[in-house]
């Protein structure tokens, strides 16, 4: 999505909460255009593109990528040149014997291949890394994406309640005007809006520090424009704790990384205990003698590393490599354990939260909204007193805005389940 399309528009898209012909309270959205919201969908690619913290992950894993080529690679060889009984000028064609040479050293047998495994399972965990660094920065996204959609809608709810009170307070004036009411009541009526305006500017800086969380995140200036998010969507979330365990014992990428680490250790061990077999060295000579027969020769070195006084060094390592084995199982088992309890508590969120938007939304809204008529016409009729009609508006105001976070909760929780489960959940909430 292009920046262009994200440009705000002065407007902000109006939503309003009716009560339908059914009893029941309706959400719709007046001239609100596809084109001038901020769709959730295009976001992503974009953070996940563009955000530098994925971009210092992204390298380190191809860091940990080239360090398997250097592990699995001999070490460098050695060339050297030997004189004997040289002239103080040190003129190789004047001494009277030189050797030149050329030495490898060569590891034993299948230590080499152990160590560019333990540094590809470095690097497949590395690679981890980056899907688990990629799950958090959705997660964010989704998250202050919606803490947008709450400040715009608090916003809105909120001037709909000045032009509301606007109202009440003409109804009030109007009575005052014609005795039929007290000058208290327009007196009322005025302050409550002053305490409205007072707020006001409290709502536009929670906006702007969500709009300024987004673009963080989208690597662009804070101060950015961004248009109305999107509304949350509405369903009962179908999947229980077995279905979502599943999902994230085959996707979750922390849980790869732990088993990944497992194996690793293991191999650590396995070429902590190949240390007991020694290395070699290999090498090949070229001699130069004066007044005599030149020729070639070679010889093998072998270490001893089961010598009395450097086993113990191998023993230590092959202890250490032990441990760490154990504690990469210990580990996983631990975060096998944590992500059960995660999704145990994140599904109960979620559907308590669902279950509260469901209560608002089809008895405590319409319930205050007909409390908010049945003061108006009360108080024009003079049977209900002005406080009765601000408390019933505070009341369904407060109602509507509770409504919308019990919607924005659940999708907040929702980008939280999906990071445990390590994938998108967008079809079965």
């Amino acid at each position: 999505m292009t920046r262009s399309i994200r440009v705000l528009l002065l407007a902000i898209t109006v939503t309003s909460l009716t009560l339908g012909t059914d009893g029941r309270h309706v959400v719709h959205a007046a001239d609100q255009a596809a084109q001038s919201s901020l769709a959730l969908p295009d976001l992503i690619p974009e953070a996940l593109a563009r955000n530098p913290e994925l971009v210092a992950v992204r390298k380190q894993w191809e860091a940990a990528t080239n360090r398997i080529a250097q592990a699995r690679s001999l070490d460098d060889p050695t060339l050297f040149v030997e004189l004997f009984n040289a002239p103080k000028t040190f003129n190789v064609t004047q001494t009277q014997n030189s050797i030149f040479g050329l030495s490898q050293s060569f590891p034993f047998p299948g230590k080499l291949a152990l160590k560019g495994d333990v540094a590809s399972r470095s690097a497949d965990m590395m690679g981890q890394s980056v899907r688990a660094k990629e799950r958090e920065l959705i997660a964010r996204l989704k998250q202050i994406y919606y803490d947008l959609f709450l400040a715009d809608k608090a916003i809105q709810i909120h001037h709909e309640q000045i032009n509301l009170l606007k109202q009440f307070f003409d109804i009030a004036n109007a009575k005052f005007r014609a005795g039929k009411g007290a000058q208290v009541d327009v007196l009322k009526a005025q302050v409550e809006l002053s305490v409205l305006h007072e707020k006001l500017p409290v709502l536009e800086q929670r906006r702007q520090t969500a709009q300024a969380m987004l673009n963080t995140l989208l690597d662009q200036d804070p101060r950015f424009p961004l248009a109305s998010p999107q509304p949350p969507h509405e369903g009962r979330f179908n999947l229980d704790f077995e279905d979502l365990y599943r999902a994230a014992a085959t996707a979750r990428p922390e849980l790869k990384a732990a088993e990944l680490a497992v194996q690793r250790n293991e191999q650590s061990r396995a070429l902590a205990q190949r240390q007991y077999y020694p290395d070699f060295n290999l090498s090949f000579r070229r001699f130069q003698n004066y007044q005599a027969d030149d020729g070639f020769g070679a010889y093998v070195a072998m270490s001893i590393p089961f010598s009395p006084w450097t086993k113990p060094k191998y023993d230590a390592a092959v202890q250490e490599a032990a441990a760490a084995s154990a504690a990469a199982r210990a580990n996983l088992h631990t975060l096998e354990n944590m992500t059960r309890f995660q999704i145990h508590d994140l599904l109960a969120k979620v559907r308590a939260s669902w279950e509260v938007a469901v209560l608002y939304r089809t008895t405590v809204l319409p319930q205050a909204e007909l409390g908010v008529e049945a003061a108006r016409v009360g108080y024009q009729v003079g049977k209900s007193n002005f406080l009765d009609l601000l408390d019933a508006d505070r009341a369904w105001r407060g109602f509507q805005l509770e409504y919308y976070r019990a919607l924005v909760e659940r999708e907040q929780r929702l980008a939280e389940l999906e990071q445990v489960i390590g994938s998108d959940l967008n079809g079965n909430s």
